[in-house]
């Protein structure tokens, strides 16, 4: 896909620019896990722009020994707050294990919860 066929995403309910492009999706795993995701109505992208989400931190700490310290946290549209995907990363900054970062290991979007934007 080239620069020119690039699309930009913008909030489905509201018209609020999200600054994300198709050319930041992730394709790599196109294949069966890919149209597993597409049919349950979800795209993976690769980062967002934290400056267009409102986030909410959801964290499952569980005791060290389990070694499990996973989050999700829920992307809401910074202008009218409807829910538009999830963020999922490691707690262990949420749990009080490390220093905090702002940057998630998948980042899951609902189809129906974008639009493409005019602009681009």
């Amino acid at each position: 896909m080239s620069q020119t066929d690039d699309v930009s995403y913008s909030c489905g309910s509201c018209g609020y620019p999200l600054n994300l492009t198709s050319s930041n999706r992730v394709i790599s795993s196109v294949g069966s896990k890919y149209s597993k995701s597409i049919n349950k109505g979800l795209i993976s992208f690769l980062a967002i722009d934290p400056s267009r989400f409102t986030r909410v931190d959801e964290v499952n700490c569980l005791p060290i020994s389990w070694g499990r310290h996973g989050s999700r946290t829920k992307l809401l549209c910074r202008k009218c707050g409807i829910l538009i995907g999830y963020g999922y990363g490691d707690s262990t900054a949420l749990c009080g294990l490390d220093s905090p970062t702002s940057s998630y290991k998948k980042i899951m979007v609902k189809i129906r919860a974008l639009q493409p934007s005019e602009d681009y």
